[in-house]
């Protein structure tokens, strides 16, 4: 049996973050440039991203686009993307 690890890079304000169970209030900042976090994740091996925007999540429309355009010309793996599309 094989299966494939696709990383994940959540944004919110632009930035990689992590929330603790889901929860907005408990928020952990660990990089500045989803760009190069994406970057970083492709010279590792991923064959695949998946980015989630959090902002759009909550808000129900895209909001880190600028972020998410930037991964997406950074990297040469496919980019899937949730948050915020209805």
């Amino acid at each position: 049996m094989s299966f494939e690890v696709i990383p994940a890079i959540d944004i919110r304000g632009g930035r990689c973050v992590r929330l603790l169970q889901g929860d907005y209030d408990q928020e952990t900042a660990y990089a500045n440039d989803p760009a190069e976090v994406a970057r970083d994740w492709e010279a590792q091996g991923a064959q695949r991203l998946h980015v989630v925007d959090l902002d759009g999540a909550r808000e129900g429309r895209p909001m880190n686009t600028a972020e998410v355009a930037a991964i997406c010309e950074a990297v040469a793996i496919p980019v899937e993307v949730s948050g915020g599309l209805r």
